[in-house]
């Protein structure tokens, strides 16, 4: 029971390290283009070519470094919490929804949540400050 929050951790930052590189090596053949006009289209269509979504990229391979590795794995969440929630922010407002209950996103969602559970004490100096 005591090695889940490692294993978790390990998943969730080769998760985002692996895709990461994988984006920014050019490896990734590209998803299909969303239909000219719309929300996600055009919200893309700013991201990719600015290099804005190299910068995401970057932080999202360094972050799940930090999370794979378990002495450093809060500082990873603060550098992917971030990312995560405008991930969850893209698929409720940009796409209206229909994405929010995709698999692997609720995986992400419930991986990173299970590991700010298991942190919360070290956390907690965030929110409250001892006098």
């Amino acid at each position: 029971m005591r090695h889940i929050p490692t294993v978790v951790g390990i998943v969730l930052g080769l998760f985002f390290a692996v895709l990461g590189v994988l984006f920014l090596a050019h490896v990734l053949p590209p998803p299909p283009p969303a239909p000219e006009g719309s929300w996600p289209a055009l919200f893309m269509g700013s991201m990719i070519p600015s290099g804005y979504m190299n910068a995401v990229k970057v932080f999202e391979v360094f972050g799940g470094i930090l999370i794979a590795i378990p002495l450093t794995r809060n500082l990873g969440l603060l550098v992917l919490g971030p990312i995560i929630l405008n991930i969850i922010a893209f698929h409720l407002f940009v796409m209206k929804g229909e994405t929010l209950m995709d698999p692997v996103l609720g995986v992400i969602v419930a991986a990173t949540l299970f590991l700010l559970w298991v942190e919360r004490k070290a956390f907690a100096g965030l929110i409250w400050r001892r006098s």
